[in-house]
């Protein structure tokens, strides 16, 4: 089914955009619920769901704001229901599951009521005791984890309901580090808020401050010269590339095949050194910023940098060759943590755990951004959605984001080395509304900026793509063996600090 795309009662954008707020069309309750549900029962999806508290209603209430994602034709829903002076309204999750999680984040911060929510229970707040799901009957016992682990990782608490080995249920309490970090970039000073949004998730600090960059760029209508796009477009993809390799490597320790974990960890560390040599820190920190890039590569840079990577490539298939050819980690990836593609699709997840399971959804193709409008990169998918799934997914990415960077840097020797690392950023537009989605390695990212009358941020939102796929998560292991945990947990790799922002 295709997305209404032509509905007057969505405000359409482009990734990347801002509009006036007075465009910014807003509804009663009851016709916001039904235009949500059309656009997801229509074949779109619930980009975000949420209570900015700079978007005030019409007659001064709260109000619930929507980003229907039309992934078909690249565009952006945007709605607004004015609550005026009532707290509550109809909850959306009772029929589209991938509401849940918004909806239990709106009522936790903003005390708005999602009346009959399947589901409503603290989405980052401690509560004692939890109000955990129990499954009765003979022979059902508890298993806890966490919220303390034994590895050096943020905290977050796994409890099953296990017969035997055989996993019933699996619910995920997380929280326990919630930083406030979208108050804090708020009460920051213009000149500490990209180092903020670096913070955000420190894994993908490249993915976050792009999005970041892209909202002040959207606002203040500056576009960046072609050679920062490429920068960071390679930036991101080096990015992608790091984390899959130390994802494979881990999930080869998770079942004891040293091999793979002693060489994806050594080829790893080759691409975050290429990182540091272009940014001078191994995650990227201070290379983005709006406007532009802050470093150039020389020709000599450049020119060595190929020669690296075709090494690296020619080391990273051999290893995943062996790996994916070997008996032990073939059975014991196949068939394991299976999420099937009706399930990734109800619950709307995003980036290498979606396309595992079937859902062919990729920012850079559905609503390109920067160098991606000019090149594209294949999406890679899978159809098992099991952990063999996500694990060769992450091979294939990478071969596709290492040809992605050996063709732009070799058009980069054949450009003028006097070129522009940035543009100047005008004064923001006041009274705005700005969206911007990147594609990270986890999936999905998604920023959203509200300006005062004076075109100063007021009202910041942020989507980590962890948010949509945790509960993905907790459904890989229903049916299985509390033995599959740490290779599930792992082939997702959730992150807990881009969830509990």
């Amino acid at each position: 089914m295709n997305v209404n795309s032509s509905s007057p009662s969505v405000f359409w954008i482009r990734n990347g955009d801002s509009i006036p707020l007075s465009r910014v069309p807003f509804y009663t309750p009851e016709d916001f619920r039904r235009i949500c549900l059309e656009q997801v029962y229509s074949g779109g999806r619930l980009a975000l769901l949420s209570s900015v508290p700079a978007l005030y209603g019409r007659k001064g209430g709260k109000t619930l704001l929507a980003l229907a994602a039309d992934d078909e034709n690249g565009k952006i829903g945007v709605l607004c229901a004015d609550l005026e002076e009532k707290n509550s309204y109809l909850s959306l999750s009772s029929e589209i599951p991938q509401a849940q999680g918004f909806e239990r984040e709106i009522f936790e911060e903003q005390g708005i009521l999602p009346k009959n929510h399947p589901w409503l229970k603290p989405l980052r707040k401690q509560e004692t005791p939890y109000p955990f799901f129990k499954v009765k009957g003979e022979g059902i016992h508890e298993v806890a984890v966490g919220p303390v682990h034994a590895g050096i990782i943020e905290p977050g608490h796994f409890r099953f309901q296990c017969s035997g080995e055989t996993v019933h249920h699996l619910e995920i309490q997380l929280g326990y580090q919630h930083r406030g970090a979208e108050e804090l970039f708020l009460r920051s000073s213009p000149e500490r808020r990209l180092v903020i949004s670096e913070s955000f998730a420190g894994d993908t600090v490249i993915g976050h401050a792009l999005a970041y960059c892209m909202e002040i760029e959207a606002l203040s209508k500056s576009e960046p010269p072609l050679y920062a796009h490429i920068l960071r477009g390679a930036a991101l993809e080096l990015e992608r590339i790091s984390n899959h390799i130390g994802d494979l490597g881990a999930l080869c320790g998770d079942i004891g095949y040293l091999p793979g974990a002693a060489w994806f960890g050594r080829i790893r560390g080759e691409f975050l050194n290429w990182l540091m040599e272009l940014s001078g820190n191994r995650f990227g920190r201070g290379l983005l910023k709006p406007g532009g890039v802050r470093f150039n590569l020389s020709a000599q840079q450049t020119e060595n940098f190929l020669i690296r990577l075709d090494k690296a490539e020619r080391d990273l298939k051999e290893t995943a060759e062996l790996t994916f050819n070997h008996p032990a980690v073939c059975s014991r990836f196949e068939e394991t943590g299976i999420v099937s593609r009706a399930a990734a699709e109800a619950l709307g997840m995003v980036g290498p755990a979606a396309r595992s399971s079937g859902c062919e959804r990729d920012v850079r193709r559905d609503h390109p951004f920067g160098i991606f409008r000019f090149y594209h990169i294949p999406t890679a998918a899978a159809d098992t959605g099991d952990v063999m799934a996500r694990a060769v997914l992450r091979w294939l990415e990478t071969e596709r984001s290492i040809q992605f960077i050996r063709e732009q840097l070799t058009g980069l020797l054949e450009q003028s080395l006097e070129v522009e690392l940035q543009t100047e950023i005008q004064k923001m537009s006041p009274e705005h509304l700005a969206v911007s989605m990147v594609e990270s390695w986890r999936g999905e990212i998604l920023h959203l900026a509200v300006t005062t009358s004076k075109g100063e941020i007021t009202g910041y939102k942020i989507v980590d793509p962890s948010f949509h796929n945790w509960f993905g998560l907790a459904l890989a292991l229903r049916g299985g063996q509390i033995s599959d945990f740490p290779l599930c947990n792992k082939s997702f790799n959730l992150s807990y600090s881009g969830h509990d922002l």
